[in-house]
């Protein structure tokens, strides 16, 4: 594959997970965010398995593996969905892409707290600024209602998706990462099973009575969160991490443009200025990501 076709792949990647959050937004109109959240990792699962089988089936893991696959589950899966949707039901698309946005940097610190990596001086400066550009969206509050709430839960979805990237960097050690990407998410589709049974006995699961709704699920389920994290993959892999961090940038603006133009949400001045203090910050955080050669794992496989 050509250099060419892996940046087309990670420019169609950045506006699949842009356009996603608008997507997901108009989706909780109506699904309730548990049985969405099951309903879209059901989808995912199924291609999953399908690409593991036609690339030479699903390796079995050993005890130790399934302890971190499970772990992987609750933290990528089951809890950073739940949050996600919660949240997004609260908020804007534009907040909760610009907030999932401080990931790469949460991981650092989460690398630093737990496994006492080295934190550089480019990545605490970036930290900083990035975490600026989040109190910034966060604190404005916004236009639609309990919108500090719903930023809130994003602000936990984000921290599991930091979380479940340490996890990750240590089971693709001994694994494949799409298997560990097949395990994982089917973990957290099986214990996101009892979370849509408890939103059904609380009354609060409902799902849409016409096809748009449906068809929409499946499509960005099988391309937004499925095919654009395989070829997210492969682009880490082919391009390096530090060069794709540069793609995670993107999403955060499609979001806002497209919420724009789709739902009518307003674009705010805070929302502009905290994204690029966002992105500023996870520029100058990979800034020195070329020369180190154990930077691979700052860019997360996203899951949204």
């Amino acid at each position: 594959m050509s250099d060419k076709s892996v940046v087309f792949q990670l420019l169609g990647v950045t506006l699949l997970w842009g356009g996603n959050y608008v997507a997901s937004a108009y989706l909780l109109t109506a699904f309730s965010p548990i049985l969405l959240a099951f309903l879209r990792l059901t989808v995912t699962c199924l291609l999953l398995i399908g690409v593991c089988l036609r690339r030479g089936g699903i390796a079995k893991p050993n005890r130790q593996e399934w302890a971190l696959l499970i772990l992987i589950g609750v933290t990528s899966s089951l809890l950073y969905q739940i949050f996600y949707f919660v949240g997004l039901a609260h908020t804007s698309a534009g907040n909760a892409a610009l907030i999932i946005a401080l990931s790469p940097v949460a991981t650092a610190f989460l690398a630093r707290a737990f496994l006492k990596e080295r934190m550089t001086g480019f990545q605490l400066l970036g930290a900083l600024v990035a975490l600026a550009g989040v109190a910034l969206i966060v604190l404005n509050g916004g236009n639609v209602t309990d919108a500090s709430s719903g930023d809130y839960f994003i602000l936990l979805a984000m921290a599991m998706l930091a979380s479940s990237v340490l996890l990750i960097r240590k089971a693709a050690m001994t694994m494949k990462s799409r298997d560990v990407t097949l395990y994982s998410t089917l973990i957290g589709t099986l214990l996101m099973i009892p979370a849509a049974g408890a939103e059904r006995l609380q009354g609060h699961l409902h799902y849409g009575d016409h096809s748009y709704p449906w068809a929409l699920l499946i499509v960005m389920a099988l391309f937004a969160q499925g095919m654009a994290g395989l070829w997210w993959n492969r682009g880490i892999s082919k391009v390096g991490a530090s060069a794709s961090a540069m793609y995670m940038n993107i999403p955060p603006f499609v979001a806002i443009l497209v919420a724009y133009a789709v739902l009518g949400d307003p674009i705010r001045l805070a929302q502009i200025a905290g994204g690029a203090l966002i992105a500023a910050g996870v520029a100058i955080a990979n800034a020195k990501a070329k020369n180190t050669s154990n930077r691979g794992d700052f860019v997360p496989w996203r899951r949204i």
